[in-house]
Order: C-alpha cells, then structure tokens, then sequence
C-alpha cells in the first residue's frame, strides 16, 4: 500500500524497510498530548495496518525531542465535549443520561487504544522522554517495548484526580511486573526512570537516545519481517490469548490454531506440488 494512503492528522506514517510500518505521533508543540481526532485516527491506523499485507510489523514512535506523549490533553478535553462541565445558563442534563454519555465516549477511546493491541502484526513501542498517562495505555498494548535513557514514565491519572481507565489498570499487572509495583507507581502517580522500566521488566531495553532506540526497533523489526507472516502472526494470537487464559484453554487454543494452520500449509504444498507436475508431499499430523 502507498505511503498516500496512509494520510492521518496528527500522525506521520512511513515504511523504513519492507514490510514495516512506522507510526509517529506528530504533536510535538504540544507534547503530543491526544484529543479526540488523535484517538480516532491512531484507532484507524492500526486496524487498517493489521488487513495491510504490505506489512508485518509496526513501529510506534514519536515526533520531538521532548517525550513520546504528555498524555491526554485535560485542557482540551475539559473545555469542549462530553468531559465539559455543562453549562448551567444552557440547562443541564440528567446526570443518568450524563452518565451513559460519559461511558460510551470512554469505550470509544478504549476501543481506539486497544485497536493497538488488536492488531495482528507485532508492535514494538519506541519511547523516550516524557511518557506520562496514555503513554503506559498505549504501550501495554504493544508485544516489544524499547525505550531512550531518557525516558520519564507515570501513570499519572491520579494526579488529575481519576483512575486510569484507557488500560493501563487492566493491562500493567498482566504484563510480569510485580504487583507491588503496579500498585505503588499507580496509586502514587511518581515518576519512574528507565532504569528502573528495565528491571522490573516493563521494557526489554534501554539505549543511549531516542535515535539509537528507533535503530534498535527498526533492527528487530527487519528480522521479524524476514519471518513467515503466519507463524508471527500466530505466535502474537496465541500469546495474548494465553495470557488472559489458564494453561489448558492455552495448549488447547494452540491445538486447534496450529490444526488449521498445517492444513493450510498442506493445501498450499498439494498446490504447489500439482503445478510442478510432481507427486504432492503431505506433513504428518
């Protein structure tokens, strides 16, 4: 798919190598904090790179060389919309009907965020610099995260008053953190340092700048490229379905997945044989 197919405001999407996807958040002006274009749109990116079979694995970075995201942008958000005080010369809604409106407008914004986790090529997070609130949302999300020496994490909701409720509650204790530490960065909403991302296991790796990171990611990206779609794709399904499942939903999950990927392979090599006019070679099962 052409790079002109891939217009978004507020995002900057390119191809570095073959098969990559690179996904930058572009507002660096203001800290790329998001509003609800920038939620909608990152939503519709990732569900059109997961159909995309020009790609097999995403890069999600971002512009500027202050921080990946400030996260969401509170000005903005208590100014106009939903999450606006109601203006009491105008009359005011109920606070049932209030209450509806405020909850689906929150699914929407989960459904956006999780259309990263959902997509079906591998997503490796490059973060540097400020990462605050929708930064962890965003990124526990993704299957590898990278990060800049540099990097300022916080789950920072509570700051604002409010509990995290884009994912960051839900999908930290299961990403083999310990709890106790889940529970101490969320409830007091401190800063973490990169060093510390690392060893607890949050990120994978921690380079020199955000550059070097980016290479780093673009590096493991060209070799998950080089790899069969099928096999990556359904390492990542299997993964993320055993985490939310015991050991034997698991190993039956992966049974049945695996069935039908063989049968598959073995349609394609009946196929294949037939064309060379050569006698079709079966996997055993």
């Amino acid at each position: 798919m052409a790079v002109k197919d891939y217009k978004y405001e507020f995002f900057n999407v390119t191809f570095p190598s073959e098969y990559v996807a690179q996904v930058e958040i572009n507002r660096p002006q203001k800290l790329n904090a998001f509003h609800e274009p920038m939620w909608v749109n990152i939503g519709a990116i990732f569900r059109r790179l997961s159909y995309d079979p020009d790609v097999r694995v995403v890069i999600l970075t971002a512009a500027g060389d202050r921080g990946f995201t400030a996260g969401l942008d509170v000005q903005q958000a208590s100014t106009g919309g939903v999450l606006a005080q109601p203006d009491a010369k105008a009359g005011s809604v109920d606070p049932a009907r209030r209450a509806v409106a405020i909850k689906r407008h929150m699914q929407e914004f989960q459904d956006d965020i999780s259309a990263i986790e959902k997509c079906e090529k591998p997503v490796i997070a490059v973060l540097h610099g400020i990462s605050f609130g929708l930064a962890i949302d965003m990124t526990t999300c993704c299957d590898i995260r990278l990060c800049a020496k540099d990097t300022r994490f916080s789950v920072r909701e509570v700051e604002i008053g409010l509990a995290a409720d884009i994912g960051t509650l839900t999908r930290l204790p299961k990403a083999n953190v310990p709890l106790s530490w889940v529970k101490d960065v969320c409830l007091t909403a401190r800063d973490f340092t990169a060093d510390e991302a690392l060893r607890v296991g949050f990120v994978s790796g921690v380079y020199d700048s955000k550059a070097a990171t980016l290479q780093k990611a673009l590096e493991v990206a060209k070799v998950l490229a080089t790899k069969s779609p099928v096999a990556v794709q359904g390492t990542k399904e299997v993964l993320n379905f055993s985490r939310d499942h015991n050991v034997a939903d698991g190993l039956n999950y992966i049974k049945v997945w695996n069935a039908s990927m063989l049968q598959t392979k073995d349609v394609e090599d009946a196929m294949l044989a037939g064309l060379k006019k050569t006698k079709p070679t079966f996997a055993k099962l």
